[in-house]
């Protein structure tokens, strides 16, 4: 076994454990567990730590658990070429639906104290008495709340920490499809 991977391997400099992560099954694997573990977070900081969610908060946790299940399917399915790209695509698009989420998010934590917007209504409110469309356009406006920086962990907000596993999920994505594409000689 050693000898025919040594053989397969022959030429290339790259190391075996990036060649292991970047394997389409083992990504997907790695992008729902990491997820799972995110939202798991999450929900530990609200309930025991009793930090409520903003809006764009519970935003970026279904884009989370968005992108969690797809990679899931893709992990238990172990798609070919044409599911690869399909389940690619999708977790692409996740992830830059949750970095337009958090880059708003992080905007917004960024303004001056005098052009923060005003504490709008709660999310559960808002989604019993107005119509979807009018939810996100109102949760995306942003409100005082959402320009709150409580939680911070190495000089980075929950907002831009999840940026990050977003690009990073979508960067990485993005490499599996490139490392993997077919070789023609």
């Amino acid at each position: 076994m050693s000898r025919d991977l040594a053989r397969r391997c022959e030429g290339r400099t790259e190391d075996v454990n990036v060649r292991f992560l970047f394997r389409p099954r083992i990504w997907f694997l790695f992008v729902a567990l990491a997820c799972f573990g995110m939202v798991s977070y999450a929900l530990y900081v609200q309930h025991v730590d009793f930090l409520d969610p903003c809006p764009l908060c519970v935003f970026q946790r279904v884009a989370f658990m968005a992108i969690g299940t797809v990679a899931l399917v893709g992990a238990l399915h172990g798609p070919g070429p044409v599911g690869r790209w399909v389940y690619s695509i999708l977790l692409i698009t996740g992830g830059v639906a949750g970095m337009l989420i958090a880059g708003r998010h992080l905007w917004l934590q960024s303004l001056p104290v005098d052009q923060v917007p005003d504490c709008g209504m709660g999310l559960n409110y808002m989604l019993e008495t107005m119509p979807f469309t009018d939810v996100l356009s109102e949760v995306f406006y942003g409100s005082g709340e959402c320009a709150e920086v409580i939680w911070q962990f190495l000089g980075l907000s929950m907002p831009g920490w999840t940026f990050i596993w977003y690009t990073l999920f979508t960067v990485g994505t993005i490499g599996v499809l490139i490392y993997n594409r077919p070789v023609t000689d």
